[in-house]
């Protein structure tokens, strides 16, 4: 099985185990088979507004047991990054939730909400209850040389009512009124997943994300394999015109994806087959011929479009037909 190859998954958690307040179906189910088979589940997550209790609080609720130390977030990630830079006791102006200033104390730092307080760092991560307030008193501490940090860059999070604005968007607020950019600790930079290879001890880990631009961007940067499942952001289309930092090494419906064969790419007759499915790039546009499991035809089609685009992404005019063909 796919999950035979690895010892950790480093999981996201919007859109792979979770849509707000709702599993998504049958991913209980598959981590616990995974678990059971001596695979080490850890949850990664961009979401810096919570603490690591109250999101294993929700994982077992949603029955995926998880305690605190299974749950690794951007804003352990961003406040380590300070940490590293800066003297114990410092104070750490917070725009964000609890999240994100538990995990700054949790770093021997002072968290403070004022520029008065002369902070040497403003780290900002996505709160519901972030106000005008917070984010004018972030702007005065980077306007006074405070070292500005992301906890992550997403700029947008899924909800069970659609994505809604993230952190990205929502810290253009002060990068915009600063000119200062944010250093951004959570996915696709390398500081979040440095955090989870600290924390987990990981040798073989497999990162399992739905988005492109996060989970599957910081796999390839960190050089280690990775899944994705199409119960979140990303869509057929999407896959299909990734450049090569978004192609994931594997890529299936949902969880229990982890526990089929790992269903690879052939060469065969001109064109790349997966399962019944073969997929050819002829005069310019993806075609695909052929029957069975219409995920094996996506990944034909992934692969004959990714060869076609080389380090590019590849034309969505050229490869509609197949989307159409498959029923996407």
């Amino acid at each position: 099985m796919l999950v035979d190859a690895y010892d950790t998954l480093l999981l996201d958690l919007d859109g792979v185990v979770y849509l707000g307040k709702h599993a998504v179906p049958s991913a209980p189910e598959a981590l616990e088979r995974a678990r059971r088979g001596g695979v080490r589940l850890a949850f990664v997550t961009n979401n810096a507004s919570r603490t690591p209790a109250a999101i294993a609080q929700h994982l077992t609720h949603l029955g995926v047991p998880a305690a605190s130390e299974d749950v690794v977030t951007s804003a352990q990630a961003a406040a380590r990054l300070i940490a590293e830079r800066v003297p114990p006791g410092s104070p750490v102006l917070v725009v964000g939730g609890m999240g994100l200033r538990t995990a700054v104390r949790a770093q021997g730092l002072r968290p403070v909400t004022t520029a008065l307080d002369a902070p040497v760092a403003v780290v900002q991560g996505m709160w519901d209850g972030l106000s005008y307030g917070l984010l004018a008193e972030g702007t005065l501490a980077v306007r006074q040389g405070a070292w500005f940090v992301g906890a992550n860059g997403d700029s947008t999070m899924p909800t069970g009512r659609g994505e809604l604005p993230g952190n990205g968007s929502m810290s253009r607020v002060i990068a915009t009124a600063t000119g200062v950019e944010p250093v951004v600790a959570g996915k696709p930079e390398p500081p979040l997943h440095r955090e989870s290879m600290i924390r987990t001890e990981a040798r073989r880990p497999l990162i399992v994300g739905d988005r492109l631009d996060t989970d599957i961007e910081g796999a390839t940067r960190a050089g280690v394999d990775s899944l994705l499942v199409m119960t979140g952001v990303t869509g057929p289309l999407d896959l299909l015109t990734a450049e090569p930092r978004h192609r994931p090494t594997h890529i299936a419906l949902d969880l229990t994806g982890l526990h089929a064969p790992p269903a690879w790419t052939r060469a065969e007759d001109g064109g790349h087959a997966c399962g019944g499915w073969t997929a050819r790039r002829q005069d310019g546009r993806l075609t695909l011929s052929g029957d069975g499991d219409r995920m094996d035809g996506l990944r034909a089609a992934c692969a004959a479009a990714w060869e076609a685009a080389g380090d590019g992404g590849a034309d969505e005019d050229a490869v509609k037909p197949v989307l159409a063909r498959l029923g996407f």
